[in-house]
Order: C-alpha cells, then structure tokens, then sequence
C-alpha cells in the first residue's frame, strides 16, 4: 500500500538526537489511520547515526536507512525525496524542533490543493521557543535577503520543516543544483517559477543549541548560493526531467 505521508528525516552525526526523535515519530504514526513511512538519510556521519537506525528498522519495517557519503543537507533531501514513496513527502529536521503532530496541519483536510506547505516560524500564529536574540535576526536578515533576490512574499523560507505532494517532489528536487543549506530556496525559487502553490504553515518551533549550522561561515556562504540561484536560472539549469 502506497503511503500517504513519507516523513524524511537528513542526519549528520546525530546519536544523541535521534533515538528520542524517533521514539517520538513512531509513536505518533501508531496513533494515525494513514500510512506512514520514514526515510533517515545518514548524510556522512562519523558516529553511530546508521547503526542506530538499522537497530530500530529490524523492529519497524516502515523505517528506512539511506546514506550519502557527503556531506550536505540538500544532497540528503534530495535523496531522501526520491527515494520516497508517499504521496505527500514531508522533510522533518533530526532534532525534531517541531512537534511531530504538527504535521497534520501540513496535509489534506487542513492543506487542500496545495503542492507545497512550508513551515513558518513567523507566519500569524506561530511561536519561537527560547531562540537567542542574535539567532532571530541573523535569519530575519538572510530572509530579507531571499526576499529580495529569489523568493519574494514568503515570510519564513529556512524552517527545516517543508510537505510537497509527491508529483511536485519529484519535478523540482530532480533539477535541484545545491547541496548545502540554501536548496530549500533553490526549490521553492523553482516552484514559484513553475507556477505550483506554496502556502506557509505556522508552527510552534523551539531552539536547540546543538545546531549544525555555523553562523558565520554558512552565511556567507548562504549568501552566495542567492546568487547562483539566479545564473542556474538564466542558464536553463533547472528545465524539467523525465524520471
């Protein structure tokens, strides 16, 4: 049976983390009356992410184990996405800093012919959780900047929580060019461009320190993945592909 939801989870060195995260997905797929599968993308990890994910998959035959030798959120996703079978594909960020049944507000009956939601952590009705001050506007800077120069009218394009319908997962990440952190703005820069429907979700979403990200660093380098955005574009990059 075709899953409804396929939840895809991209983990780097995550031991400490995913143990309790998965503990809680299934725990809340138990309680659905849809099917649910979960894809863990071990994404070049150096500690036991794998082992841990193989030792819950012998009990769980709707968790499934996929490893990328190379670093990079996008290149994970992207496998992660097709690799899938659901009808609805879901990326749900390790740490889970969402609530796990917030992913109903993702899907049919709250999202009616929508292809893609996305999560909003500044959309009406959202709540950030014991994020520092320095974090807030080091993204509502780089937001600013996506606004201007590739995705405008969005108010949160960075929450690691994003639900695209099967169809449209499969048109844009197999044309997607970044492997860093910026490939959910290559997507939905794409997605816009295809004419698809986006719609952002508020959530409650709560900061964990143990982030990956390295602010300084991976801003810049943020910053310069807007930009070649913008020359894959003018250089037919992201044209249509059969699968």
């Amino acid at each position: 049976m075709t899953p409804l939801l396929s939840i895809i989870i991209p983990a780097y060195n995550e031991e400490e983390r995913l143990p309790s995260t998965l503990q809680k997905i299934l725990a809340f797929i138990v309680g659905q009356e849809f099917e649910v599968e979960v894809l863990v993308i071990d994404n070049g990890s150096r500690d036991r992410t794998a082992a841990i994910v193989r030792e819950v998959a012998r009990t769980h035959s709707n968790v499934f184990l996929y490893q990328e030798p190379i670093a990079g959120k996008g290149l994970a996703v992207r496998r992660g996405m097709l690799q899938a079978t659901g009808e609805y594909r879901f990326i749900c960020d390790a740490d889970l800093s969402m609530p796990i049944d917030e992913v109903l507000k993702f899907l049919p009956p709250q999202q009616e012919n929508v292809d893609i939601a996305i999560g909003s952590r500044e959309a009406a009705g959202a709540v950030r959780h014991n994020e520092p001050l320095y974090r807030h506007w080091v993204g509502r800077a780089f937001n600013a900047l996506v606004w201007l120069l590739a995705v405008p009218g969005f108010k949160d394009t960075q929450c690691g929580f994003k639900c695209f319908r099967a169809a449209v997962a499969e048109d844009l990440f197999r044309v997607q060019q970044l492997d860093g952190w910026t490939f959910d703005v290559e997507v939905l820069f794409v997605a816009l461009k295809r004419g698809y429907s986006v719609v952002e979700v508020p959530i409650n979403w709560y900061f964990f320190s143990s982030s990956h990200i390295r602010v300084l660093r991976d801003s810049v380098d943020m910053f310069l993945d807007l930009f070649r955005i913008r020359r894959n574009w003018r250089a037919n990059k992201y044209l249509q592909k059969d699968r």
